[in-house]
């Protein structure tokens, strides 16, 4: 599974950070199945540039530098950053995703012929990384940033611990690497900082942490006001997830953050309208930007059998159930339980227009939304797509069997799955009949 976001895992208290397509992965059992996911934990991500716009306005230093479209405006920004004394210029590409040092992304140019011939290079280019998965992320957009004379490479992030609900800070001496490996490789490496939502982070727990990281005494109550305003950036914003890696000292004592992410919790962008304005659809797959437009929780995967759904747990069940079967689902697809008609279409829709599907599972169970308006949704969306995959639907709760005959006298030719794993044995089944026909 492609692995683009970072999100918290907390298991047993053997947390680790994850990153993941698009959504939270909650935990990861013994089972070869990988697919535990919290849909309902949407975020938003935004580049770093902008991360560092917001971590400024909190008085949380990062380096001098300005965002860049075009080769022109990179080469007059380096021109500044290079009047202005700084002795090189680092040109790193901004996409959401991780590793982009490792795919060539971020380069250092000590002149400014060097900053043009890397901006060459990476503007436009088609950035692999083990975030982004073999297609790769088109580079958009540059950040010419000043470099810094680093002395040490440290680690600060802040998550929710759910096992704790609380907040958790987290420092390291590792900064610079993945901090999942080093959650792996050796735990201890990484001091934690619980928060009492009551009083919040307190200076204590600032020093502490610092104290941790080794720093020198003349730069503890700067970490003190760099740590501090970190949280407030994150509990100011709603955010989901706030990591600098690297943060660093300076030869001149200095702290900064050399790099920054954060993520936003959707479900609490309402009340920000300042931060909804920073997403950048075009970092996005097409098909989930259209799902958000109706309130649908989309992620598309890599199999061939689509996937309806109402719930979490069940959405969670029904890939599980599809993997077990020896199917391999291509969505993500849950339409909540107030549902209505028209998003049901338009969910439809969004399944189909994924050209790797083979198949359609619909796994309904009708609580708040009844199983009449799904079938009533379903039948609209079939005769105006001209649907021409196979259609598997298993129907429990509320107008079960209303929902049924409305199906029966569609004149479509659905296949109804008695139990979950009749169903996803029928539609597994059908997925390979229907790609055998394609050869």
């Amino acid at each position: 599974m492609v692995r683009q976001e970072l999100g918290s895992l907390f298991h047993n208290d053997n947390w680790a950070l994850l990153r993941t397509n698009g959504t939270q992965l909650c935990r990861e059992g013994q089972s070869p199945l990988v697919w535990k996911f919290c849909p309902k934990t949407k975020r938003m991500k935004i580049h770093e540039y902008q991360a560092k716009a917001i971590l400024e306005k909190y008085a949380v230093a990062v380096p001098k530098g300005e965002v860049a479209n075009t080769l022109e405006e990179a080469l007059d920004v380096a021109k500044r950053l290079f009047s202005g004394g700084a002795k090189g210029v680092v040109v790193k590409a901004q996409i959401h995703a991780g590793g982009r040092g490792k795919g060539g992304g971020v380069k250092v140019a000590k002149t400014l012929e060097e900053a043009e011939e890397y901006t060459k290079k990476i503007l436009g280019m088609q950035l692999v990384t083990h975030q982004t998965g073999p297609q790769g992320q088109k580079v958009q957009r540059l950040l010419i940033e000043e470099t810094a004379p680093i002395a040490r490479e440290l680690y600060l992030g802040i998550v929710l611990d759910r096992a704790t609900a609380k907040l958790v800070f987290m420092a390291s001496q590792a900064g610079g690497m993945e901090i999942e490996e080093v959650a792996a490789k050796d735990p201890d490496a990484i001091f934690k900082a619980y928060i009492d939502p009551a009083v919040g982070f307190q200076p204590y727990q600032a020093r502490k942490l610092a104290f941790a990281l080794g720093l020198k005494p003349a730069q503890i109550n700067e970490a003190v006001k760099f740590m501090t305003g970190l949280y407030k950036v994150f509990l100011e914003t709603d955010a989901s997830l706030l990591e600098i890696n690297p943060f660093i000292t300076t030869t001149d004592d200095r702290l900064l953050a050399l790099d920054c992410k954060i993520n936003f919790d959707d479900n609490a962008i309402f009340r920000h309208k300042e931060l909804k304005e920073l997403r950048d659809t075009a970092e996005e797959d097409p098909l989930e930007v259209e799902a958000s437009k109706y309130a649908l929780n989309y992620i598309k995967l890599d199999g061939n059998i689509a996937c309806m759904v109402n719930g979490a747990g069940l959405a969670m069940a029904t890939m599980d159930i599809i993997q077990y079967a020896g199917g391999s689902p291509a969505n993500f697809l849950d339409v909540g339980g107030g549902a209505n008609q028209q998003q049901i279409e338009h969910a439809f829709e969004i399944l189909l227009s994924d050209q790797n599907v083979q198949a359609v599972f619909i796994n309904i169970f009708g609580g708040i939304l009844r199983v009449d308006t799904l079938a009533h949704g379903v039948v609209e969306a079939a005769k105006k797509t001209n649907v021409q995959v196979p259609v598997v639907l298993r129907l429990e709760g509320t107008n079960v069997e209303q929902g049924r005959e409305i199906l029966k006298n569609s004149g479509l030719n659905f296949i109804i799955g008695e139990t979950m794993q009749d169903a996803a044995a029928k539609v597994v089944q059908a997925a390979k009949e229907k790609a055998a026909t394609k050869k």
